[in-house]
């Protein structure tokens, strides 16, 4: 039996909650920025496509240059804690634009990568055995730290947009000398092969890989634009409905659902396999953005109590993917094949966030999510097709 402090996993999961609740900061204050500043309603998109570019090029420059492996990541995490703090910090202290916006969003993003990817390295160098399950519950905390701005900016009364701002930094500074004060490194922590961009030629030729990989970019294609586009949809049915619905703290409600569905596909995958976890997870995923546009004729309660449902199984199924690409990848290559997939998965986020904008004003607002349908059924179909070459387990 594997023997470790009994704080290790728990405060890893804060300290990662707390770094990605730079992520969605901008997103739970652009109502107040676009009144404030005078910045267009496609601004939301932008800022988020930001994140998304600055976290590519992060992921990528780490990889590359094998930071998290010639430095100590719990150092990394702290500093790159520090910096994302700081970019964040940015938009109160000097941005008055969209340009200046957009820069410091990006920079978030580009050190988001020594956040994310790197919290779980320094998992993994305490688990050799249920890492899946540790996994799952550090993309919870991921999930959650993503939706935790919204929530703050819900309690409007003491929270305008620059206490936001702040609490969202200062709650990032915390989490990184969390985890650089308590968390040694583990005892199972590994050198990374160095990055080879050209290994995308020889990851790709597994079958097993690409059906993980399909899957996984099928789920991205969905997964990001939905949480961009949450509080505008709960705006739209409460206009519609003349309902009083804090949008702000539903939006955090439904994002934060999907932390639950990745802790508790995490202890299924233990017993099932991660393919059976990913593959029904994504399945319910594609029903809720078929069933969308009919949801907005629902109650009040039938309709939170969908997005609720739909935020679960959103965000469950993406610990499970990134696990059956590191399964299918060549040994020497998974840490590159985990970058690429992973890059690529959230390039085809910024695909989907400026497709989907691009309709808004064009088409009803109830009708947006149809348009999500393909990322789901391509993902089902890769993964049917890789029946025969995917471990489940």
């Amino acid at each position: 039996m594997e023997q470790r402090p009994p704080w290790i996993l728990p405060v890893i999961i804060l300290s990662q909650f707390a770094g990605t609740s730079l992520w969605f900061a901008g997103n739970a204050v652009i109502g107040d920025l676009q009144l404030e500043w005078g910045l267009s309603p496609a601004s939301l998109s932008y800022i988020t496509s930001s994140v998304q570019l600055g976290f590519i090029a992060g992921t990528l420059f780490f990889a590359f240059f094998l930071i998290s492996d010639r430095f100590s990541p719990r150092l990394v995490f702290f500093i790159c804690s520090m910096l994302g703090a700081a970019a964040n910090l940015g938009v109160f202290l000097v941005s008055d634009g969209l340009t200046p916006l957009l820069i410091f969003r990006f920079l978030t993003g580009f050190f988001l990568a020594g956040i994310y990817p790197v919290g779980m390295k320094i998992a993994a160098g305490w688990y050799k055995h249920g890492l899946g399950a540790a996994l799952g519950y550090l993309v919870g905390a991921l999930v959650l730290g993503t939706a935790f701005p919204h929530l703050l900016k819900s309690f409007e009364h003491n929270y305008e947009w620059e206490s936001v701002i702040i609490s969202v930094s200062v709650i990032s500074i915390i989490g990184g000398l969390f985890m650089l004060m308590f968390v040694p490194n583990g005892p199972y922590l590994s050198k990374g092969t160095k990055f080879n961009p050209r290994a995308i030629q020889i990851i790709f030729k597994s079958k097993a890989l690409r059906q993980a990989a399909f899957g996984y970019f099928g789920h991205m294609w969905e997964l990001y634009t939905v949480w961009t586009f949450v509080p505008l949809l709960l705006g739209y049915y409460a206009k519609g409905h003349s309902d009083a619905i804090n949008v702000p703290l539903w939006s955090f409600w439904i994002i934060a659902a999907g932390g639950l569905g990745c802790a508790l596909g995490g202890i299924i995958s233990k017993r099932t396999g991660s393919k059976p976890v990913a593959f029904y997870q994504l399945l319910a995923s594609g029903i809720c953005c078929v069933l969308s546009p009919l949801i907005f004729a629902a109650p009040l309660e039938l309709f939170l109590i969908f997005f609720l449902f739909w935020g679960v199984v959103i965000a469950g199924d993406s610990p499970q993917f990134s696990a059956l690409v590191a399964m299918s990848a060549p040994k020497e290559y998974v840490g590159s094949a985990l970058t690429i997939v992973t890059s690529i998965g959230f390039l085809i986020t910024v695909f989907s966030i400026q497709f989907i904008n691009s309709l808004v004003g064009v088409i009803d607002l109830k009708y947006l999510m149809l348009f999500l349908v393909p990322g789901p059924v391509f993902g089902l179909i890769s993964l049917l097709n890789g029946n025969n070459q995917l471990r489940s387990n």
